[in-house]
């Protein structure tokens, strides 16, 4: 599928479809850059802002498709995805489709292959950064999907994240698939510290005293995490400073404690069963990392 070509002398013109806070913030630095953008969304008024910064507001999708090579989506869903564009027939043939709709690795290849069926070129996306952070050095977002048409916009879509744009590979599903393991991590983190800050809450002790300890505490994890990542591909789970039979212990007191206090002891013991399932399969003497292997199962 040969990538509509635009040219190099400047930035390349784009469509932004749905106009949501991350949407406005995706149009906005495309203006901010110097792009010809035009914008759609169901409810027009979420235009005027962008209108009055230059944005071309179109009156329908067809004519917001019409309007770039480079045509960005960012709706609430897959569904709203096709909502918009199944009507569309032809009319995606010869552009870019870059999806930044949260959905997941099964969607991103349908959707790959849905485009394909189109004459279009797809590369599905994860923006991994709230609103605020777009077009700065703290936004990441992540494609995968042939490298064609990412090569052809790759300078276009880094204005959206200019340390942080990464092509993942040709796999359309994989910017999900990463993006879901991301946000896995994310309530991981969030959850250990809302549980901490009600345990800790039962002594009168306050969320932002506790936030200090608790992010110097994630700082130590990720020291953890770069340390498992080779011992989880190897499929070897070394003890290092604690065997698998100490942590259960201390999940064990963790969760007496919450009971104690009143406090929703469920994930304490959700952690615990997944220890004692892998103590059970023989790892006693593993370290953490064996877990890996509860994880892998359905």
């Amino acid at each position: 599928m040969p990538t509509p070509p635009h040219s190099t002398a400047g930035p390349a013109a784009v469509t932004v479809l749905g106009l949501g806070r991350m949407g406005s913030a995706l149009a906005a630095a495309f203006l901010a850059a110097g792009h010809s953008t035009t914008v759609w969304n169901r409810t027009p008024g979420k235009a005027d802002e962008l209108a009055a910064r230059g944005a071309r507001r179109a009156g329908s999708v067809a004519e917001a498709v019409a309007a770039a090579g480079l045509v960005v989506v960012c709706v609430a869903d897959d569904e709203a995805v096709h909502q918009l564009l199944d009507p569309l027939d032809g009319a995606l043939a010869g552009r870019t489709l870059v999806n930044l709709t949260t959905g997941t690795s099964a969607q991103a290849r349908a959707n790959a292959a849905w485009a394909k069926e189109r004459g279009a070129a797809f590369l599905d996306g994860a923006i991994m950064a709230v609103p605020e952070d777009i077009a700065t050095g703290d936004a990441v977002l992540l494609y995968s999907g042939p490298h064609d048409p990412f090569d052809a916009y790759e300078e276009d879509l880094r204005v959206l994240a200019p340390a942080g744009t990464t092509h993942l590979g040709g796999d359309a599903g994989l910017a999900a698939l990463h993006d879901l393991a991301l946000l896995g991590i994310m309530w991981g983190v969030l959850n250990g510290f809302l549980h901490g800050a009600a345990l800790l809450g039962t002594a009168g002790v306050r969320a932002e005293d506790f936030a200090p300890l608790a992010a110097r505490m994630t700082t130590v994890v990720a020291g953890y995490v770069t340390a498992a990542a080779p011992e989880v591909d190897a499929g070897s789970y070394p003890a290092g400073d604690a065997t698998l039979t100490v942590h259960q212990e201390a999940m064990r007191h963790l969760a007496e404690e919450s009971e104690a206090l009143g406090v929703n002891a469920e994930l304490p013991r959700f952690l615990q069963l997944l220890a004692g399932r892998a103590v059970a399969e023989g790892h006693a003497e593993s370290g953490y990392s064996a877990l890996v292997e509860q994880f892998r199962k359905a």
